[in-house]
């Protein structure tokens, strides 16, 4: 009988997540390791079970470090087909455990291979249960993640102490195209829920892109809608020109990261053309948008506690009569009774604290939500949104008959 081996002591995780407060959480770095990364960012968390992939792409992440609360993350890899922009927004990603093995038909690779090659470090093994209840009863703080193990905890502290805090950020001009690009083309096909079908005649909508996620555009695409995305701190002058020539029938603001109050340009822009020239444009806001339009109307925005990211979210549809559950991300909110004076009207509720979801603005076809009706990931009750958006681009340029 051969003697029993000693057993060797376990190897200590080499990762750790360090936040301002001075908590700790030690883990197993996985993506772009060996590589002396530190990032900082505001630490946040996200209940969706599934899209990871999604959310590592999605824009409004930008400048974050996200937490993933459902245990196991991983296990369908990664596809060229769900990504929301066109590389990794977040600046960390931390898990509980990590799938050895993906299984999935559209699957090209592994979360561990995607996340190297796009230089961003994961870690798992920590206990996101913890770090989310604290992440509840404190806020949204700001954190460093590393592997690197020649840096001390003091160090990282410090480092995570000096990470810019996301009021007053100005984030959706890093991720926002500057560019004159071509019109967007990809649908949803085959991918379109029942019932969506194109417009006869095509319309054109011009897109301010603050970080806008691509299944947006799908969704206005699969409509039959001709989809511009300009830069969102394009001069009221120039989209003023774009519509009075009738090149566009509709404006869309989208999602994207940071304060929305830092965003001056584009409130300016919006407030000058919208509300100021009162132009009879349809217009459509979705999450930042939703926020930079109240503000263009002259309602202010307020920072929450920890912010809604995931795809459970109860919103009543005040006007329907109806309970839509919602797929959001976002860390800021408007102020209800500012948008009512200002002749804002709300039309969709948060049922968890009651935060505005929703409003349009009396008299116009001005409408914006406050969470993701594009389903990337999350479910489709709210797709009706992007039909009446069509609707009323449609009703906008029918001739008008005089009684």
């Amino acid at each position: 009988m051969s003697a029993q081996r000693p057993i060797e002591p376990a190897t200590p995780p080499a990762g750790r997540l360090v936040l301002a407060d001075g908590s700790l959480f030690r883990g197993r770095p996985f993506g772009a390791v060996n590589q002396g990364i530190r990032s900082v960012g505001e630490v946040v968390f996200n209940t969706a079970m599934t899209g990871y992939q999604e959310s590592l792409t999605d824009p409004s992440y930008t400048g974050q470090i996200l937490v993933e609360t459902t245990p196991l993350v991983g296990n369908t890899g990664v596809n060229p087909e769900d990504l929301e922009s066109a590389g990794v927004s977040v600046r960390g990603f931390i898990i509980h455990e990590l799938a050895r093995r993906h299984s999935n038909y559209r699957a090209t690779a592994s979360l561990d291979a995607y996340l190297r090659d796009a230089g961003v470090l994961a870690l798992e093994g920590i206990d996101t249960r913890a770090l989310t209840r604290l992440i509840r009863s404190r806020g949204s703080i700001s954190g460093v993640v590393t592997d690197d193990p020649v840096i001390s905890d003091r160090a990282l502290l410090e480092l995570a102490r000096s990470g810019p805090p996301m009021e007053g950020a100005d984030l959706a001009s890093t991720v926002g195209t500057h560019d004159d690009l071509p019109p967007w083309t990809e649908s949803l096909a085959p991918w379109s829920p029942p019932g969506v079908t194109p417009v006869g005649d095509p319309l054109t909508v011009i897109a301010l892109d603050c970080g806008a996620k691509r299944n947006i555009l799908r969704h206005l695409t699969q409509r039959g809608c001709r989809v511009r995305l300009v830069s969102h701190d394009t001069s009221a002058l120039a989209l003023g020109e774009m519509f009075d020539s009738g090149q566009a029938q509709g404006l869309f603001i989208s999602n994207g990261p940071g304060d929305p109050a830092a965003v001056e340009r584009t409130i300016d822009t919006l407030r000058t053309l919208l509300f100021e020239e009162k132009s009879a444009i349809p217009t459509f806001g979705i999450c930042l948008g939703h926020q930079l339009l109240a503000l263009a109307l002259g309602a202010t925005t307020y920072k929450l506690t920890f912010g809604h990211r995931g795809a459970n979210h109860p919103v009543l549809d005040a006007q329907a009569n109806r309970v839509e559950i919602t797929s959001q991300n976002h860390g800021f909110a408007v102020d209800a009774d500012s948008l009512r004076a200002n002749g804002g009207e709300v039309t969709h509720t948060h049922l968890n604290d009651d935060t505005v979801a929703g409003f349009r603005v009396t008299g116009r076809d001005i409408f914006a939500v406050q969470y993701h009706p594009e389903a990337s990931p999350g479910p489709h009750d709210a797709a009706g949104h992007f039909d009446r958006f069509v609707a009323q681009m449609e009703g906008a340029r029918a001739p008008k008959v005089r009684s």
